[in-house]
């Protein structure tokens, strides 16, 4: 695998990072004063009156729809050319939108692109692809764990030439804007199928059908989250023609499975810029502030975690970069491993840093005056750990991750529990346990004295334990090593 930027992204690149520096940063307190004059004014969910000046001069400068793989309706970059790109545009939560390439409209875009009717395209793909309309992805429902795409429950039912949809979502990204028309829409047209993953279609719902009801918009940590909007949205004898339905009826989970592959790697693209800005938030506060006499920048402690943040970030950009070669290379189903995997260690990590990030701050790191709060609710919210969680719970993603892989071979046996009292006292070199090592030992024996043999064992006692059932040689030593170095590093904090 090679990462090299090719020179059409080389040239992309240098012109997405002028035009951030010329036309983004600088307006990031307008960009702040007309959402609250949007509030002020009742229409907190339109859109912002700078928005419409930045997206004409994006398009001038080749920086339009650079999201679409399909040359026919984008500049037809891979994924792995796309991220680097995605990364810049993630910096500030609210740019992607000035270049054609938030979400959820690049998710949709792709789906009408790939298997849309002409029709379909016409009506709706190239107002999208043009920034005149926006759109909604309406799949999660209050009812069901809607990760699993077969618990959903809205009903999509044939009448003549007419399908009758009827159900409840929430969290529908985007549906309060002002300017969204079209909702893709995933429900049940053949609950009955004894094929679970052939009983979902999905299908086009212009936003003002009849029946169509926004019941309201939903919190994030209690914060709103306007122009955009999460709402809670009722279906109820919703009426559109048999032409909207897409690709044909049972294909709903083929279609969700082909979409949600690239939304979630673009979040991922995303989170790393925001990572990102916030690392360098982060250090210009640590260089400007003393405390205890010397420079933030000079304690210790904030030393270790400007390079841990270095290193969780550049672990996420290579995860999602392999990702982005597997679903280039061979195809997003066959990728799904890397995609879940990255859809659950990006966001740990980059909350990561924009939590110390926040520190480095203070009380200011928690305020309006900075975008880390912007940043937590997005990183953490739409990537898998708060509000935003709709997208599927993390430890959903890492089971999928885990269902992906093949299991090695297995070598000697697995570690087994009830250590004896003669394993956990001796350490390497037949030297005993003590100090900290002592308690972990002193639980050791409890649990065995007690027969608590499926109690769950500390960390610390688990790894003591493991140690008497790992038969290969190499690995004995690897563990009496560590041991050791456990054992000079609690005796030189003790001193």
């Amino acid at each position: 695998m090679h990462f090299e930027f090719t020179p059409r992204v080389i040239a992309l690149r240098e012109e997405l990072l002028r035009f951030m520096d010329e036309y983004v940063y600088p307006n990031e307190k307008r960009h702040e004063e007309e959402l609250a004059a949007n509030a002020r004014a009742g229409r907190p969910y339109a859109e912002l009156p700078m928005m419409a000046g930045l997206k004409a001069k994006a398009r001038e400068r080749g920086l339009w729809n650079l999201f679409l793989p399909e040359s026919e309706h984008g500049p037809g970059l891979s994924n792995v050319e796309y991220a680097p790109l995605c990364e810049i545009m993630g910096r500030r939560y609210w740019s992607s939108e000035i270049f054609n390439c938030s979400a959820p409209d690049t998710g949709n875009m792709e789906v009408l692109a790939r298997y849309g009717t002409k029709a379909q395209q016409e009506r709706w793909l190239k107002p999208l692809l043009a920034g005149e309309i926006r759109s909604s992805f309406a799949m999660t429902e209050p009812e069901v764990a809607s990760s699993d795409a077969t618990n959903i429950r809205c009903s999509i039912r044939r009448e003549g030439d007419e399908y009758v949809i009827n159900g409840r979502k929430w969290y529908i990204t985007g549906a309060m804007n002002e300017r969204c028309e079209v909702f893709v829409l995933m429900g049940k047209t053949d609950p009955d199928n004894a094929d679970r993953h052939k009983q979902q279609s999905m299908i086009l719902v212009p936003k003002n059908t009849p029946g169509v009801t926004i019941v309201r918009d939903m919190a994030l940590l209690g914060v709103y989250d306007p122009p955009f909007g999460h709402p809670e949205i009722v279906f109820e004898n919703v009426r559109v023609p048999v032409e909207n339905i897409l690709l044909g009826e049972g294909r709903g989970f083929e279609i969700a499975q082909g979409r949600l592959g690239p939304g979630r790697i673009h979040h991922c693209m995303r989170a790393i810029g925001m990572a990102e800005a916030a690392l360098e938030m982060m250090c210009q506060r640590l260089v400007s502030r003393t405390a205890f006499h010397k420079p933030l920048s000079e304690q210790g402690v904030w030393r270790e975690r400007i390079a841990e943040s270095r290193m969780l970030i550049e672990q996420s950009r290579w995860m999602v970069l392999n990702a982005a070669y597997r679903m280039d290379t061979v195809g997003n189903k066959v990728a799904a491993k890397e995609i879940a995997m990255i859809k659950v260690l990006t966001p740990n990590n980059c909350v990561k840093v924009v939590d110390w990030a926040m520190q480095a701050f203070g009380a200011m790191g928690l305020s309006q005056d900075t975008l880390l709060t912007h940043q937590q609710l997005r990183e953490g919210g739409r990537l898998g750990h708060a509000g935003l969680r709709r997208h599927g719970p993390e430890p959903g993603h890492a089971a999928h991750a885990l269902l992906c892989l093949r299991a090695p071979p297995a070598r000697g046996r697995w570690p087994r529990r009830g250590a004896s009292q003669r394993d956990c006292e001796a350490g390497a070199g037949g030297v005993p346990v003590s100090g900290r090592e002592g308690c972990a030992r002193t639980r050791a024996q409890s649990f065995a004295s007690a027969g608590a043999s499926h109690a769950k064992p500390t960390p610390y006692t688990d790894r003591i334990q493991s140690c008497a059932g790992v038969t290969t040689p190499s690995l004995r030593r690897r563990f009496f090593t560590w041991l050791s170095m456990a054992r000079s590093v609690t005796s030189t904090v003790s001193s």
